[in-house]
């Protein structure tokens, strides 16, 4: 026995040395062997002390400037860190990305934030043995003060417009004969602009606003809190605006951006992780990606949230389940109405959103007989029925989106407020989380709410001609 022992023992020391000579290299460009201007101006347009961070605690594997540890070079580990360093390269590379526009730069850097945030980078198993690239408290402030992402300026609304949401329609562009499948060969789901509100976020990273909608198997399923996993057949929409502010105050939607979707289908879409993705830029529709790699970056951004089955979304429910999970799924705060509310706003048909920031409150307005969100049309109102309409206007505190730095998410409701037009003339009731408000409003406090809410200008939309 003790000399079979000896011979596996001599074998497997005869490997170790064998494949110590099976080394492939790990590229090393121009732009870490020579110190030149152009490869300094290549690298992230940042603060000194923001470079600093980077450079301690990302550039081992997210630049071109790798510095391995005399442990990294020994076989088998040092095939384990040349694959994170490659992959990492691929996804950020901080040596290279000043060569891109800072909004992409600054992009970039709230992922990574993001990322660390939730835990995910750096990756736990390189920090077993790489201690010096974990992250610390003060560094993620460092981070965070840099990007300050509440700070940035808004664009403001065009000289001698509206001064208030109710503005004038946007301008809405030819319709889309047909709208292209993603490089992956997923077909754009016009009937999204149908789908329910699952979340909205106010996006101060990029400064837009972005709606997930569901199809009605998404909608059930959070309605129940059955998310764990998400059902077959599910389907998301996130929908994203561009902001802009108005001269009293209020960060209103303005040009539609684009669309993403992901749909359920565990066999179908085995390969990227039980989800089908896709994205579509413009009122033109144009598919995302160059080639179906472009889903590398939905599965990577979305790997973070495997335990959520890669869902960022905390949708609206008040199922009150408790789903066992490492992080939040459920927003049940903010489907709590006020009591005497005699409806569901989730139910009805979202129209438009807009944040006060000086009372630090997101509002959507919904209608209940919409055909679909938004489209252009001069007030919500019209955008709803003609001359017939029920609209509910929802106003939430904010509070900041757990799942991603530089978003905030509606939390508790403050009130919730509802307009019945009919033939020019509206009747208007207010419920508030003090209590049933209805009826308590003055007449003149009434009509000048009721034009406010029926006036609200709907969301742009791109739509396809039937």
């Amino acid at each position: 026995m003790k000399r079979v022992l000896l011979r596996i023992l001599g074998a497997g020391v005869v490997v170790f040395a064998v494949i110590q000579f099976v080394r492939p290299g790990i590229p090393q460009p121009a732009v870490a062997v020579a110190a030149t201007a152009a490869a300094a101006a290549a690298e992230i347009d940042a603060p000194p002390e923001v470079r600093a961070v980077l450079r301690k605690d990302c550039y081992n594997c997210h630049s071109d400037e790798h510095r391995l540890a005399w442990f990294d070079e020994l076989q088998p580990a040092y095939w384990l860190v040349r694959k994170d360093i490659l992959d990492a390269r691929a996804r950020l590379n901080f040596s290279t990305i000043g060569a891109k526009p800072e909004a992409a730069q600054k992009g970039a850097l709230y992922e990574a934030v993001a990322m660390m945030m939730l835990g995910a980078m750096p990756l736990p198993r390189y920090t077993l043995l790489h201690s010096e690239s974990k992250v610390s408290a003060e560094d993620l402030e460092t981070l965070k003060k840099y990007l300050s992402p509440w700070s940035s300026p808004i664009p403001q609304a065009a000289a001698g417009g509206a001064s208030s949401a109710e503005e004038q329609p946007l301008p809405v562009a030819a319709k889309v004969d047909q709208a292209r499948p993603a490089p992956n060969g997923l077909p754009y789901d016009g009937s999204w602009i149908h789908w329910k509100l699952l979340a909205v976020t106010d996006r101060g990273d990029n400064r837009q606003f972005r709606m997930i909608l569901g199809n009605d198997i998404a909608v059930t399923a959070a309605r129940e809190g059955k998310v764990s996993p998400w059902p077959e057949g599910a389907r998301f929409a996130k929908a994203a605006w561009f902001e802009e502010q108005t001269p009293d105050g209020l960060i209103v939607p303005k040009k539609f951006w684009q669309v993403e979707l992901m749909v359920k289908g565990a066999e179908q879409y085995q390969a990227t992780e039980g989800w089908g993705w896709g994205r579509w830029r413009g009122l033109e529709l144009m598919p995302y990606g160059k080639d179906a790699t472009f889903v590398n970056e939905c599965t990577g951004c979305h790997q973070p949230l495997r335990g959520n089955d890669y869902v960022y979304t905390i949708p609206f429910s008040a199922s009150g389940a408790t789903v066992s999970r490492e992080r939040e799924v459920l927003n049940n705060r903010a489907v709590a109405y006020p009591k005497g509310t005699p409806f569901d706003p989730l139910r009805w048909t979202p129209i438009t959103v807009y944040t006060d920031s000086r009372k630090a409150t997101i509002s959507v307005l919904f209608a209940r007989e919409a055909e679909k969100v938004g489209g252009g049309s001069s007030s919500a109102a019209s955008a709803n029925a003609g001359d017939r309409a029920d609209l509910a206007l929802v106003t939430w505190t904010e509070r900041d989106d757990p799942h991603w730095f530089g978003a905030r998410m509606p939390d508790k409701v403050i009130s919730v407020e509802a307009v019945h037009v009919n033939q020019g003339h509206a009747e208007y009731q207010s419920f508030s989380a003090a209590g049933s408000a209805a009826g308590d409003a003055s007449a003149a406090a009434a009509a000048e709410r009721s034009r406010f809410i029926s006036r609200l200008r709907a969301v742009q939309v791109p739509e396809l001609a039937r």
